[in-house]
């Protein structure tokens, strides 16, 4: 079975409870030093808050149904990087509030009613990311939707609750000693970003030829189950895998299919028949009790080829048609079963693209005020999560790294539901920095500033922010990849690799020179769509925005 594992109320072998405390732990203890590094201590525990809640609505959610042991994981690694994230966040804000002259809760009320706002919509792209998974007919992929998408929603619930209060209270003397000033904009990103928006083009076809390259890689993507030397060398599994395969056995026989017949149609016949086939290795039909029951016969076919290749696909599907031509007949086996599984898991993911794409372009439109930006945001997503795909293939598919990392072969194929589980937090995840770069720009803009000026102030502002967040949820994945499990690994090197390249070539490349490309076209929105999302007319040029702005004096001139 290719579906993740279920289990009511949450639990897990010890040996894997063990694994993700030790891992839970590395990546609490990673984190813990990137807030140093980024100056962020109020508000930086807040995961601690964050997590345990979770759990407990996850345990409550498992009173109703099933939920798949992987939420555990991901709602550890992931709650800590989504919590940090939107703490950072709100408390970066507050800072430049505290530096532009504000005290208190008056401080804290301007960087809730910027930064608050950026958190809520994050957290709802997010959590639409996760909650997409339900539109998949498979109960454990919409447990994993549904108990992932409570991650963001605590995360965000408690980061606009619990932090506002810890500010305004005790925020200022958390907040000593202070290792860098919030004035101004980070020089470095601010260099980075002028020269980004100086060479706009430049930049832009850089990015996207990285993104086209890995793109193509994951053109060649294989869904199944890995191959069978990916068990590695050491294991005993591997080892007798080694000897079948030295005495001329092929790893296809690993994965019989089941042919169950009627008896009257004389098994033995069809068995014989089943054994001509191209790329099966033998069929038999014992006519002992344990092949026969009732008015029913079991037929045994090893095929040469493991399901997951092209070889093995095309002897099963063989198998199927011989076998449809007797009345009565069925088909099994982790073979056919993989096949369906892959038929199922994929037959509505245009429809989940669609709906997705649909509900995040009308959340982000509310959020940016402008109807390209949503959709351009829509596409770099996707376009980040191809080229993830293709990180993947070309590290565990083909094995361009696995050895050396882990240790372990190429696999041959991909998991059938890692592609989907990594499509769902990527999406979501990646959408984060999004809205956090592009809130700040928009919020420049509205205040009269030229959109390549505003792009280079809100990369300044939000690009430590942004590559912070980033990296803390790597090493939250690269803890994860620690785990004991093939997929665990090839999910968490999704997820890691997915957030890295998106924080680098997408967020840090892309969207600002595509953002200085298209100028004032970002801005647009139809005055219907306007009326209709209730969206307010931007501020006409020279009047002041609505929005607070923290330290305007101290950005930095162009």
């Amino acid at each position: 079975m290719t579906d993740p594992d279920v289990a009511g109320g949450g639990g897990g072998h010890p040996q894997q409870a063990d694994q993700r405390a030790g891992d839970d732990q590395v990546a609490r203890e990673a984190a813990r030093l990137l807030r140093r590094q980024l100056g962020t201590e109020p508000g930086g525990d807040l995961a601690a808050v964050a997590i345990p809640a979770c759990f407990a609505a996850l345990y409550g959610l498992t009173e109703i149904t099933t939920v798949s042991v992987i939420v555990q994981y991901l709602a550890a690694l992931i709650g800590l990087g989504v919590a940090i994230d939107y703490s950072l966040l709100l408390v970066t804000r507050w800072r430049e509030e505290l530096a532009a002259g504000h005290r208190g809760e008056d401080a804290v009320t301007r960087a809730m009613a910027t930064a608050g706002r950026s958190v809520a919509f994050s957290g709802a792209t997010v959590g639409i990311g996760l909650l997409s998974l339900i539109v998949l007919p498979v109960p454990a992929l919409r447990s994993i939707g549904i108990g992932g998408m409570l991650v963001p929603v605590i995360s965000v619930a408690v980061t606009l609750t619990l932090l506002p209060v810890l500010l305004a209270t005790a925020g200022e003397p958390m907040d000593w000693p202070r290792r860098r000033r919030a004035a101004t904009a980070s020089r470095a990103w601010t260099a980075w970003a002028r020269l980004v928006v100086r060479h706009r083009w430049a930049a832009a076809l850089a990015a996207v030829a990285v993104l086209g390259a890995l793109g193509a890689a994951a053109a060649g993507i294989k869904i199944g189950e890995p191959a069978a030397s990916s068990l590695g060398t050491t294991a005993p599994a591997a080892q007798t895998l080694r000897t079948l395969e030295a005495a001329g056995i092929p790893a296809g026989v690993l994965d019989p299919i089941d042919v169950l017949v009627p008896s009257r149609a004389g098994p033995a016949p069809l068995a014989r028949q089943l054994a001509a086939l191209p790329g099966v290795r033998i069929a038999v039909a014992p006519a002992g009790p344990a092949w026969r029951h009732g008015s029913t016969a079991l037929i045994s076919v090893q095929p040469d080829a493991e399901p997951s290749t092209a070889a093995g696909a095309t002897a099963i599907t063989r198998v199927q048609a011989a076998a449809t031509r007797v009345p009565g007949a069925l088909t099994g086996g982790p073979g056919p079963l993989l096949l369906d599984e892959n038929h199922i898991f994929y037959g509505r993911f245009p429809l989940l693209l669609a709906v997705l794409a649909v509900i995040t372009i009308i959340v982000l439109a509310r959020a940016f005020g402008s109807l390209l930006l949503p959709v351009k945001a829509v596409l770099l997503n996707l376009a980040s999560v191809a080229a993830t795909y293709g990180v993947i293939v070309l590290i565990w598919q083909h094995g361009y790294g696995s050895r050396a990392i882990w240790g372990l072969p190429a696999t041959g194929a991909i998991t059938n539901w890692v592609p989907l589980i990594a499509f769902a937090f990527l999406y979501g995840l990646s959408m984060d920095y999004e809205v956090f770069i592009l809130t700040r720009i928009r919020e420049e803009h509205d205040h009269g500033t030229p959109t390549p000026t505003a792009v280079v102030e809100g990369i300044g502002r939000t690009g430590r922010l942004v590559t912070g967040a980033a990296l803390i949820l790597f090493f939250a994945f690269a803890a994860l990849s620690a785990g004991p499990e093939t997929d665990l690994k090839v999910m968490a090197t999704a997820l890691g690799a997915g957030i890295l390249l998106d924080a680098t070539v997408v967020r840090a490349l892309l969207v600002p020179a595509l953002t200085a490309l298209l100028g004032p076209a970002n801005w647009w929105l139809p005055r219907p769509a306007r009326r209709l999302l209730r969206i307010p007319a931007p501020p006409a040029p020279g009047e002041p925005a609505t929005a607070p702005r923290a330290a305007a004096s101290a950005r930095p001139g162009e």
